[in-house]
């Protein structure tokens, strides 16, 4: 749907001739391009010629950002509504935004036309930019919640690299496992890919072969030098021999599904450097995570790490939040689908008196004062917009020569005010 805002200068006459001109020359039965409707402008503040050319050039650029902000909630109600949407849910004042526009009365009480016309340009402006900003942040949060939804579903309907341990094992099959979780040993649960499962098992004793520092003293082939100073701290190379931190023989398969296999290994959780005296103060000994630089290893490779600390009392809760989640997020849909509708037409109002605004401004500087215009609307016929423009050109256009011809070329110019309107 398409509108042509249009305005003519009175030239002193009646506002009656002026409207039956422009209907002569676009809507009427020798010219049947558009439907017309008069626009009724209300009597701005006119002010400076320099305030108006400077509040030109503003208003066409606030006219593109209303514009966004309707468009961008148009299409957030399409987004929640999908496949059901129609925009036929979206009024402007309880009635369809064609109907609005084409009975457009001034809103004299929210946008006051004895204000100047710059104040009232930021008053439009700020009340979008606040809608625009609400906008973002109801979606955002809307958008984390989505998120947080399909990863809990994610996780309650997928395989052992994603699920939640707590439902996926048994206290039975827990029960047989020899976890360990203390100073120096850790248990790992490690999901692997079908796939994968074979080359895993052949490499989980060498994995992280350059971690451990097992070099020191061998004091069973060297008994004499037991105790001696040479034998301890920064003198000893503990990284003279590496090796990885899996204790050997901990491999344990824990259980398997149609995609993966979930297995457990323990490992040295932590390996200490020995302190040592710089002359005759002694540098603290440093103990180093194993168990982070070994899970780093598993993910290069693409294990997958699983946190697990199993606990009897969450067994079922991951269905009981997703339930929840699930409830959340509808909920979060209709109260933002409700806002959409409800925003939609406080930015529809504001772009139309912004088009208003244009028109006359527009008006003003190109007829002069004192302020004499009528504007129309013309609800333009499919495929007639360049009819339309012709039409308007040819009544109340000045003949050009070629010159001015080549010169317009460029961009469009006409001897009437002429403001499209794709709502």
């Amino acid at each position: 749907m398409t509108y042509l805002i249009t305005s003519i200068s009175n030239s002193g006459g009646a506002p009656e001739q002026a409207y039956r001109s422009l209907q002569n020359a676009g809507a009427c039965p020798s010219a049947p391009h558009a439907e017309m409707f008069k626009l009724e402008v209300p009597s701005l503040m006119v002010g400076t010629l320099d305030s108006l050319m400077n509040l030109s050039d503003e208003l066409g650029k606030t006219d593109s950002l209303v514009e966004s902000v309707v468009r961008k909630v148009e299409k957030s109600s399409a987004e929640l509504a999908g496949k059901k949407f129609s925009a036929s849910e979206l009024t402007v004042g309880g009635v369809p935004s064609s109907r609005y526009i084409q009975q457009f009365a001034w809103d004299y009480a929210k946008y006051p036309n004895r204000r100047p016309l710059k104040e009232l340009v930021g008053l439009i402006s700020s009340g979008v930019a606040a809608i625009d900003e609400e906008l973002k942040q109801l979606s955002g949060s809307y958008g984390d919640k989505q998120a947080s939804l399909q990863d809990a579903k994610r996780k309650k309907g997928g395989n052992l690299m994603v699920a939640d341990l707590n439902d996926a094992l048994d206290e039975k099959t827990v029960r047989g496992l020899e976890i360990h979780d203390t100073e120096y040993l850790k248990s790992v649960f490690v999901a692997v890919g079908k796939g994968q499962v074979e080359m895993f098992q052949r490499e989980i004793y060498q994995l992280g072969s350059d971690l451990v520092g097992y070099g020191g003293p061998d004091w069973s082939r060297n008994p004499n030098g037991l105790g001696q100073n040479s034998n301890f701290g920064s003198t000893v190379d503990r990284h003279k021999t590496k090796g990885s931190p899996v204790v050997p023989g901990s491999l344990v398969t824990v259980t398997s599904d149609n995609d993966s296999t979930l297995f457990m290994v323990t490992i040295l959780r932590g390996m200490y450097e020995a302190g040592y005296y710089e002359g005759d103060e002694f540098v603290p000994g440093t103990k180093i995570d194993l168990e982070e630089a070994f899970s780093k290893v598993l993910r290069e490779k693409r294990y997958v790490v699983r946190e697990f600390n199993y606990d009897p009392s969450q067994q079922g809760k991951a269905g009981m939040a997703l339930e929840q989640l699930q409830v959340e997020v509808d909920n979060m849909r209709s109260g933002l689908t409700r806002w959409c509708k409800t925003h939609y037409g406080e930015a529809f109002v504001a772009w139309m008196h912004i088009k208003v605004i244009r028109v006359f401004v527009e008006s003003v500087l190109r007829y002069g004062l004192p302020v004499d215009f009528t504007a129309v609307l013309y609800k333009v016929a499919a495929g007639k917009e360049t009819v339309l423009v012709e039409s308007l050109d040819k009544s109340f256009g000045t003949p050009k020569d070629k010159n001015e011809e080549a010169d317009m070329d460029e961009e469009e110019y006409h001897d009437f005010v002429l403001i499209k309107f794709d709502p």
